[in-house]
């Protein structure tokens, strides 16, 4: 059995893959892939191995001795799923592969933000300190988390993870309904718990009902003392409309670990306003990058393969 590696080096080089070697043949490893080297490399494989590398269904359909697709992600939206099941090839993902991983980091964003860590730290780096005539900084009012309002969208293993670390700081939590799906929930939407919520923190898949969840219309009903953080993905939150909310004063500050377009080869506006005086973070996709969380991908991916061999 040949497996592909196409996109190793997402993986960093410091993860061991024996496990998936030890499930196959031979494994080819390429440590990045670009469109036009994806049917070549795979032409003799019969299992392909992605992380972001899409495989289209031009490319499935060059691939007839292709017979399994295991990601090296929760999400498969860079797989053609449909022409992957017309052509009657597995597609194998993992998941909770980092939930420790991302809490940590959204964990992290909320006490930055709360501290107003940002706009400390310029004050620091531009002397304002060194030239206070008190022994401190206080114009940037800070936020105590003990019995301040978290409302969490999305409640698999990732959010109930952040809610926990969050009420142990003493924060009341709250999971709003699944976007898209509000009327057979019993949770409350999601714009009900918007007024009375200190932070929101955004556990969930990007999909056509949480494409600009948070938007103007929802910024509306904020307090201007909300945080928001966001290591979901890019374009849940309408990234345009929450820095001019932010730079108006009407939100408390914003964390992202995602944006829509990975890297963001053509800019964005939040890097380019990450110069001002905001209380804003963004940083690059790597909360789920912890050492255990990319070997975690490892030994779920050779999961994937013994399942996979096991119905053969």
């Amino acid at each position: 059995m040949q497996a592909v590696l196409l996109d190793a080096a997402s993986l960093g080089a410091d993860i061991d893959l024996s496990p998936i070697e030890a499930r196959v043949s031979r494994l080819t490893c390429h440590d990045a892939t670009s469109a036009e080297h994806v049917v070549p490399r795979l032409d003799q494989a019969d299992v392909a191995i992605v992380n972001k590398v899409v495989l289209d269904a031009a490319s499935l359909e060059a691939l007839p001795r292709l017979k399994l697709i295991c990601v090296l992600a929760t999400g498969t939206n860079n797989i053609d799923m449909q022409a992957a099941e017309r052509l009657g090839i597995q597609v194998r993902n993992v998941v909770g592969y980092g939930t420790a991983s991302v809490a940590q980091h959204s964990l992290l964003l909320l006490l930055a933000l709360a501290a107003r860590l940002p706009l400390y730290q310029e004050d620091v780096r531009s002397g304002r300190w060194s030239a206070s005539p008190f022994f401190c900084l206080m114009d940037h009012p800070t936020m105590q988390l003990d019995g301040r309002h978290l409302v969490i969208v999305g409640q698999g293993e990732l959010g109930r993870r952040v809610g926990q670390l969050a009420a142990g700081l003493g924060m009341q939590v709250s999971y709003a309904a699944r976007p898209g799906r509000e009327a057979g929930d019993s949770r409350p939407a999601l714009h009900e718990l918007a007024a009375g919520a200190d932070v929101i923190s955004l556990h969930c898949p990007l999909t056509d009902a949480t494409q600009h969840l948070i938007d103007e219309t929802l910024l509306a009903r904020l307090k201007p003392s909300t945080l928001i953080i966001n290591c979901a993905r890019g374009g849940i939150i309408d990234e345009r409309a929450c820095l001019a909310a932010l730079q108006a004063g009407r939100l408390g500050g914003l964390g992202v670990d995602v944006l829509p377009e990975e890297p963001p080869r053509n800019g964005h506006p939040l890097l380019e306003a990450l110069g001002e005086p905001l209380n804003l973070i963004v940083t690059p996709h790597n909360a789920w990058i912890s050492p255990e969380a990319r070997q975690r991908i490892v030994s779920l991916t050779a999961d994937n393969l013994d399942a996979w061999i096991a119905t053969r």
